[in-house]
């Protein structure tokens, strides 16, 4: 029983790694997604300031052709205007830079933590199924010799013994210990309790109506023998 709820369990548990990793996975990819938009925002800054350089450099052009001293002036209005906003684009790139350097950091640390996460999984999905396999092949023994148990049963034993197995969890034996039904704990009167121990015949707990045996003692003697 224990056996196959762990195999039962395998998926679940599986799972629940796999559920570690994909946690890793958002938060490397939502430090790159801030990288990225940071490179972006540089990128297009940096464009914008060349723009407007470029305009500056028009702009001059065109004032030496100027007529009038309102002219001149709007053209000066217009350089000063772009030359302003170059600044503007400078500053806001530093400040983008010094957020970028721990941000790539940030995004480094993930891909290494992520990495150590990857083979912790694959080792931890590696010893579930190790285990299920083992789990199964032991069932299988255990089913091999509970099957040759039961051919050497009467019908009747080995129908009754069905019979409360599944009605019992899957346990249909317990073991008189200390003169009590090891599963339910009930003392056993006397008599039927003497009744057990000569093994002449199954009998069931009078409790929760397991099939009940009993393992004589040892005399230390016979051990040492």
């Amino acid at each position: 029983m224990v056996l196959t709820k762990e195999i039962a369990a395998l998926p679940k548990h599986i799972a629940e790694i796999e559920k570690k990793l994909e946690a890793g996975h958002r938060r490397l990819e939502l430090d790159r997604a801030a990288l990225t938009v940071n490179l972006k925002d540089r990128k297009r800054l940096e464009g914008e300031i060349v723009a407007n350089e470029a305009k500056i450099s028009k702009l001059k052009t065109q004032m030496m052709d100027a007529k009038t001293n309102d002219q001149y002036r709007a053209f000066q209005h217009e350089i000063d205007f772009c030359t302003s906003e170059i600044g503007k684009h400078e500053e806001r790139i530093l400040v983008l830079m010094t957020e970028s350097d721990p941000l790539d950091k940030a995004v480094k640390a993930a891909e290494v933590s992520l990495a150590a996460e990857k083979k912790q999984v694959e080792a931890g999905k590696a010893s579930a199924r190790e285990r299920s396999t083992a789990d199964k092949a032991e069932i299988d023994g255990l089913m091999a010799e509970r099957s040759g148990i039961v051919r050497e049963m009467t019908p009747k034993i080995a129908s009754e013994y069905e019979r409360i197995r599944k009605g019992r969890l899957g346990v249909a034996i317990a073991e008189v210990v200390q003169g009590r039904c090891s599963k339910c704990n009930i003392q056993l009167r006397p008599q039927f309790l003497q009744d057990v121990k000569r093994g002449d015949a199954v009998l069931v707990c009078e409790s929760c109506k397991r099939m009940l045996f009993w393992n004589p003692p040892v005399a230390v003697a016979d051990l040492a023998g």
